[in-house]
């Protein structure tokens, strides 16, 4: 089995850790450290990730599959 890790960009990360800082304050009326987001961060990439991440495969897939249905529906009838 193919171990999969999701990399994101330090920009990515600190935009992201920014968002999960603001949830916490926003929803939960807690404030989170930028090592507490980092740490939930790094959960849901591990955790998490991978199935959003397939869920994106399988629904790529799927559309691919759908337009070469499309393209063999253009096929000329030969005589």
């Amino acid at each position: 089995m193919i171990k999969m890790e999701i990399e994101l960009k330090k920009e990515v990360r600190a935009v992201l850790v920014e968002s999960l800082k603001g949830y916490y304050w926003n929803e939960r009326d807690e404030e989170i450290t930028n090592l507490g987001a980092e740490l939930m961060l790094d959960f849901i990439v591990k955790e998490i990730g991978p199935y959003i991440y397939n869920k994106g495969i399988e629904d790529s897939y799927e559309y691919m599959n759908e337009r070469i249905e499309d393209l063999l529906g253009l096929q000329k009838r030969q005589r």
